[in-house]
């Protein structure tokens, strides 16, 4: 009997986690476990009397628990403890069954990353060969990635004043949002910080940009040291390079059952989807078309045009990658994916494929770029405020440097969102009209960022002459 592809397997996980996800939402309660788990926490023991009221009681919504919670504890007392009180009070033992193989996925591709872009990085740059050399690709790949970013940016900042999705928004739909404020850093500091003070702190804290500085670094010098040494560091790091790749391919086994616990969870978690599409839906409608205009024609033409390479061809090589970026919502954690599927499947050669992807995991962010972008304008619109032609040049380039500096994790959009509403002079209140759909959106423009990075990597591979399967 013939095996299913992948692909397909994982497209019936999604399918599957879909049903399981609507079928089992989650609920919050107060229990008799939930109020010793927050006698644990310290929280204080009159709060736990008044809880207790509560016990017994379900509440199918988010929000209609927050509104139990603000009748008895109060408004002050429920921000001050609101995550205890969240943790505590969510029940849903069934996506709990299967939400586990979600998690070890994510654990088992997190613990690849770090040795892979080292391994991958230097390798690459070795084989690279010259300053020269490694100079002309590293142009190429961020020329590549900025134009990609740009034309992103204006095809969502012209969907987004077409269809003018903020118009009319409820201002009431507001969700809180805590600690963005805290993480907002300045392009400066993004650029200072790139230069790790301790690279193995860099490691340990997975800050991307640090490790590939640092790995480009080594890579370069290791050209630079004697024949003699530089030959026994090549085959050492050339050595790990195939083992992670071993590792890689084996953990990919596990993407339909990791994929079934992410979905599973992520759409049980959503507060009342149908009030929720009723609501954002023309925004995320805009996103998404923007999203696929830029994925499905912007892409492919340049792919066609300047690869020389059969885009839809490159997408069906693509499509394990593409469906773990879409589920996992994590650019980073797809890596190893996104080189396997590129080297082995699209031909492109692992010089090219080491140097090109890592970097456009961290640096190519098309997708979040694009978002962002239209988040800012319908932030505006919902709010009254009519922005001029300097307001929105400014949003298109806050947004460009902002994607650079956006961590390859899930929903660091919504942390760089802060600099373009702080750059236009928006409240950064406004974030909290997002927020509800953002891990939806998010999965959508994580599959974008992946699509960009291979497509970089194909038509850097064809500039530097090399014979492709696409």
């Amino acid at each position: 009997m013939r095996k299913l592809a992948l692909h397909w397997q994982i497209l019936i996980a999604l399918f599957l986690a879909l049903i399981y996800g609507l079928y089992f939402s989650t609920q919050y309660r107060i229990t008799e476990k939930s109020l010793t788990a927050l006698k644990k926490g310290n929280c204080p023991l009159e709060m736990i009397q008044k809880l207790e009221a509560l016990e017994g009681q379900s509440h199918k919504t988010l929000k209609s628990f927050n509104i139990a919670l603000e009748e008895k504890l109060g408004a002050s007392q429920v921000d001050e403890y609101k995550v205890q009180l969240l943790q505590a009070a969510y029940w849903n033992p069934a996506v709990g069954y299967v939400s586990w193989m979600g998690e070890l996925f994510m654990r088992a591709l997190k613990m690849l990353i770090i040795p892979l872009i080292l391994s991958s990085l230097i390798s690459g740059i070795t084989n690279i060969g010259s300053g020269s050399n490694l100079g002309r690709i590293g142009f190429k790949t961020l020329m590549f990635y900025v134009s990609t970013s740009f034309i992103a940016i204006i095809t969502g900042q012209v969907l987004v004043n077409l269809i003018r999705p903020g118009v009319g928004a409820e201002i009431n739909f507001l969700q809180e949002v805590e600690g963005l404020v805290d993480k907002q850093r300045s392009f400066s500091e993004i650029l200072v910080e790139i230069v790790p003070d301790n690279v193995f702190t860099a490691m340990v804290e997975n800050d991307m940009l640090s490790v590939i500085f640092f790995a480009i670094l080594f890579g370069f010098f290791i050209t630079k040291v004697s024949h003699k040494h530089s030959e026994v560091l090549k085959n050492f790091f050339s050595s790990v390079f195939d083992v992670m790749m071993k590792m890689t391919l084996f953990v990919i086994k596990f993407t339909p059952l990791g994929v079934f616990g992410l979905v599973a969870k992520t759409i049980a978690d959503q507060d009342d989807i149908m009030l929720l599409m009723s609501s954002m839906g023309l925004y995320m409608l805009t996103v998404i078309i923007a999203l696929a205009i830029h994925a499905g024609i912007s892409l492919p033409l340049i792919l066609r045009i300047l690869g020389k390479a059969r885009p839809l061809q490159h997408f069906k090589n693509m499509g394990t990658a593409l469906l773990t970026a879409f589920s996992t919502s994590s650019s980073a954690a797809t890596l190893p994916l996104t080189m396997t599927s590129v080297e082995k499947k699209s031909g492109v050669s692992n010089k090219i494929s080491s140097f090109t992807l890592p970097l456009g995991s961290t640096v190519n962010m098309d997708g979040t770029a694009l978002y962002e972008c239209i988040a800012a304008i319908f932030i505006a619109q919902a709010y009254g405020v009519d922005l001029t032609f300097l307001q929105q040049l400014i949003i298109v380039l806050t947004a460009l440097l902002a994607s650079i500096g956006a961590a390859a994790i899930p929903m660091a959009g919504l942390v760089m969102m802060t600099v373009i509403l702080t750059a236009i002079g928006l409240p950064l209140e406004g974030v909290g009209l997002i927020i509800a759909v953002d891990r939806i959106l998010d999965m959508f423009r994580t599959a974008t960022n992946v699509w960009s990075d291979s497509c970089g990597a194909v038509v850097i591979a064809k500039s530097e002459g090399e014979t492709l399967k696409v």
